[in-house]
């Protein structure tokens, strides 16, 4: 059966030359850390991939630690224990409504200093609401985590007006990249965080390697979680996984296509409503990626799509990759105030490099044949 493959902000498939460097890595013996010319010649792996992370995010090498992934590089910073930029150890932690459950359950602030902001119903983080978090907050050190844009919905936060109003208050902003990465312009520069987390398979780069990057050269950790070898500064022990790593950096270096991924998207979006006009779009009225669509139709579940759809050969997902493969309500949905019955049928469709038209074409395919079904089967009898 052809498939189309549309779950492209749960993992991206692995890029040709991300997988080329990746072989010509594996090749090599060393490890990164010996004196003796294979290490070295590891290292150089390391060191260069280090250098094209940091150029991508316009930062200097030494401020780039490879991690596991986002995951890992979230709940290694987000620590009162921190200092970034001169500025800790950290009194309060503020996180934006919608952000990644790595966020929400991974840092390591006690609950009393936590506290979660409200998203408007565009699903953007409320600046209002974070002025006045700020304001009852004064004279505390104050650490911001939000997004560069949902996984979810694809709304593009407003990063850097937020980081002008933590900045003012003497605080800090730590930005999950992870799904902006190659998608949006989202360096040091145009987001003004002070700390980025980025993951390699969002990117077209394996599974397990990502980066926690700070925008300048003060910062440290005080209580990092892998102690070992003293690898990666002291921020993260253990042997570096060249081969990842490497890949990590090729992907980085690909070119992106939004326009022709925003094309597609847009059409896949009109096919849904001249199929379903009843649909509902969220974050359709904030700026979005251009890969993503979130959306339900009234009346039909998301388990009930995401399981004919498979059956008819198109992957999509119901939210967030790393819910134990779960269909649940999202709390991003929720965060919205999207109400609980239209919630629970909500789908996300994400492209990336390898979809054409003819997957577009497939989807509305399945989509259609899926609608008029469960429709057919709800229809009051005559």
């Amino acid at each position: 059966m052809v498939r189309a493959y549309l779950d492209h902000n749960a993992t991206t498939p692995l890029r040709p030359t991300a997988r080329a460097a990746m072989l010509a890595a594996l090749a090599m013996c060393g490890n990164a850390s010996s004196v003796h010319a294979e290490g070295r010649a590891a290292r150089a792996r390391v060191e260069g991939a280090r250098e094209a992370i940091a150029a991508f995010v316009k930062t200097d090498p030494k401020n780039v630690t490879f991690t596991s992934g986002a995951t890992e590089a979230l709940n290694l910073v987000l620590t009162p224990r921190a200092e970034i930029g001169g500025v800790g150890p950290f009194d309060v932690l503020l996180i934006a409504g919608g952000e990644h459950a790595c966020v929400l359950s991974g840092h390591r602030f006690p609950i009393d200093a936590v506290e979660v902001l409200p998203l408007t119903r565009a699903g953007l983080l409320d600046l209002a609401g974070l002025e006045a978090a700020l304001a009852r907050h004064a004279g505390r050190r104050v650490m911001l985590a939000v997004q560069a844009a949902n996984n979810e919905t694809g709304v593009i936060q407003p990063v850097a007006a937020a980081a002008t109003l933590v900045h003012a208050a003497g605080g800090v902003v730590v930005c999950d990249a992870v799904q902006a990465a190659g998608r949006i312009g989202c360096d040091f520069k145009i987001l003004g965080a002070d700390a980025l987390a980025i993951s390699a398979h969002k990117l077209g780069g394996p599974q397990g390697a990502g980066a926690l990057c700070f925008g300048l050269s003060r910062h440290h950790i005080k209580d990092a979680m892998l102690r070992g070898g003293g690898q990666e500064r002291g921020l993260r022990a253990g042997t570096e996984n060249v081969a990842a790593i490497v890949g990590f950096a090729e992907a980085a270096a690909a070119e992106g296509d939004q326009p022709r991924l925003g094309g597609l998207r847009d059409r896949l979006e009109s096919d849904v409503l001249r199929i379903a006009p009843d649909a509902v779009f969220f974050g359709a009225d904030a700026p979005r990626l251009a890969n993503t669509s979130n959306f339900a139709v009234p009346g039909i579940e998301a388990h009930v799509l995401l399981m004919s759809l498979d059956l008819e050969g198109v992957a999509v997902s119901s939210g967030s990759a790393c819910s134990s493969g779960k269909v649940k309500r999202s709390h991003v949905l929720e965060a919205m105030r999207v109400p609980s019955a239209l919630a629970q049928g909500a789908i996300r469709v994400s492209l990336g490099w390898t979809n054409t038209e003819e997957d577009v074409n497939l989807f509305g395919r399945a989509f259609e044949k899926t609608v008029r079904t469960v429709r057919a089967r709800h229809k009051p009898a005559a």
